[in-house]
């Protein structure tokens, strides 16, 4: 199925489930970005020459770690239990969420060291370091089906960033492109927030989820790529639209 496809059919089933989607996710989004926006006020505010970081923020990284998986896991389950013609309910699909925090949060941790890995070791070397950008860039690339492994097809983190990284040889430049997305979706949240920065924190939190509640539209056209590129018949989310 060609790219532009994918996408025409991601959209439609993001816009036919909007209301289903934020009923879901945006309760998570306001306590995931209220923390983003707790830790940036507070790195804001923190002395240049002499940051002090304490247990609190730790405790709020390690929050919003657990935040983001329980939204992944949540947004994951409700597509799949769709592509499957099924339905269920808010809470019901929270409480499996549960199930899955975990795993997604190892995952997290050890895929996020491989993405990073490159650009890291390459900036050691000065010019070197935009090799490591590419490479971490290609690797977030193959690795972006993890979450899906781990939901879908109930592998352990490690089995499922194996996994990941074999499903997505064949398609790894359709996934690049899917990814690319959140570049327009980043610039225009930035200029969004940066216009309201000055008016409060209140309407900042308020646009600020609508930006991320929009970006989900990437995980719907990513968990549409891994569909129709899975390896067995499975039914497809457009025949819910």
């Amino acid at each position: 199925m060609s790219l532009s496809a994918i996408l025409t059919e991601a959209f439609n089933f993001f816009r036919n489930h909007i209301s289903q989607l934020a009923a879901l996710t945006v309760p998570i989004l306001f306590i995931q970005v209220g923390i983003q926006l707790w830790l940036g006020m507070e790195i804001g505010s923190a002395d240049i020459e002499n940051p002090q970081f304490g247990g609190s923020h730790m405790a709020a990284m390690m929050a919003l770690l657990l935040v983001f998986s329980l939204l992944i896991a949540a947004l994951t389950i409700f597509l799949e239990i769709r592509s499957q013609g099924h339905e269920a309910s808010t809470l019901l699909i929270l409480k499996t969420s549960l199930n899955f925090v975990p795993g997604l949060l190892l995952a997290g941790v050890f895929s996020g060291l491989a993405i990073l890995a490159p650009v890291m070791i390459f900036a050691a070397f000065g010019p070197l370091w935009l090799i490591g950008l590419t490479m971490s860039i290609y690797i977030f690339a193959r690795l972006a089906f993890v979450n899906f492994m781990i939901i879908v097809e109930r592998l352990t983190p490690f089995e499922a960033i194996k996994a990941s990284f074999k499903f997505s040889g064949p398609i790894a430049f359709k996934t690049l492109m899917v990814l690319m997305l959140y570049i327009p979706l980043s610039l225009v949240g930035g200029s969004l927030s940066a216009l309201v920065q000055s008016v409060g924190v209140p309407l900042q939190l308020i646009v600020e989820v609508f930006i991320a509640f929009m970006g989900l539209f990437v995980n719907v056209a990513l968990f549409r790529l891994y569909m129709v590129s899975r390896p067995k018949p499975a039914e497809s989310i457009d025949e819910e639209v």
